[in-house]
């Protein structure tokens, strides 16, 4: 008998092997950040957190070619793994780790692959108070449930998240509860937009494909504890006789062109929300964001 795996319903991974990639991801990250070469952990990072981390690392080269002389080693203990059984392809998990960077908020990582014979990857990363993560439901084996992206039980589909986020940041609204990743960000925006001399544009958009997509898992009450990606733009453009303020030197060590009148910043950025069963509005638990690229003009 053939077994088909891209059709059975599985586990994605075994705790042991979840526990060997979390444990892989940390020394590779480490040599990464030691030496700001991104080369040494791009085998275990894809999608948002390759993009993050990898232009952090860039800058960071720039800036000290000899590497991080105030690297700290990650260290991430007491680690749990919340592991769905769904059927094909890609196959993640969730880990959840104290570390000994961020407070007492619990770092969450997510890891994906798309065959067997693939290392398993970071996909996501953010950082979560502890009271904040759910209880997620699980079979008689301890399985969770992997929540498709197209998914109608939730407020909203996880698939339609990312897009949903970013007609929040542009007109407001109440499919997302008020918080610092919303209505504070909002405001924030708000205040930065025009200031004497200086407008501030903002473009944001949704990142849904490939290792961008959204990654949901099904809670204890029904609704999901879904990650996905947005893509930011930031325009600083200075009124005659004014300058652009000269941004840091890790800014700097990523931007293209020359800031004469303007400055426009991409960054990437990736989310965690609590999705509800039904109706109600998502909240979003933590957001991890880093500049990937900027250009002056």
């Amino acid at each position: 008998m053939v077994v088909h795996g891209e059709r059975e319903v599985l586990p994605a991974t075994t705790r042991a092997e979840a526990a060997e990639a979390l444990e892989e991801f940390t020394a590779a990250y480490n040599e990464a950040d030691k030496a700001y070469d991104s080369s040494l952990d791009a085998d275990h990072t894809t999608g948002a957190l390759a993009d993050i981390d990898g232009a952090r690392l860039e800058a960071g080269r720039a800036n000290s070619p000899e590497g991080n002389a105030s690297h700290t080693p990650l260290e991430l203990t007491d680690a749990k793994f919340t592991i769905p059984k769904k059927a094909g392809w890609p196959r993640w998990f969730l880990a959840d780790a104290a570390g000994n960077k961020g407070g007492e908020s619990r770092w969450l990582l997510v890891f994906t692959r798309n065959g067997l014979d693939e290392t398993w990857e970071a996909a996501y990363l953010t950082l979560v108070a502890p009271d904040d993560i759910p209880e997620f439901k699980t079979d008689t084996d301890g399985w969770a449930e992997a929540v498709p992206a197209n998914s109608t039980e939730l407020a909203v589909e996880p698939g339609e998240l990312s897009k949903d986020y970013v007609r929040y940041l542009k007109g407001g609204g109440d499919s997302f509860a008020d918080g610092p990743h919303t209505s504070e960000w909002r405001a924030q925006r708000e205040k930065k937009s025009s200031r004497p001399g200086l407008a501030t544009q903002y473009i944001d958009e949704p990142m849904t494909n490939g290792d961008y997509a959204p990654l949901a898992l099904r809670t204890e009450d029904g609704g999901a504890l879904v990650f996905f990606t947005t893509r930011h733009f930031e325009k600083q453009t200075a009124a005659a006789g004014a300058s652009v303020p000269t941004p840091n030197k890790d800014v700097l060590a990523l931007t293209t062109g020359e800031i004469r009148q303007s400055l426009t910043m991409e960054f990437v950025s990736n989310e965690v929300v609590l999705d509800p069963a039904g109706d109600g509005a998502v909240e979003v638990l933590g957001r991890i964001q880093g500049l990937t690229s900027a250009k002056g003009e």
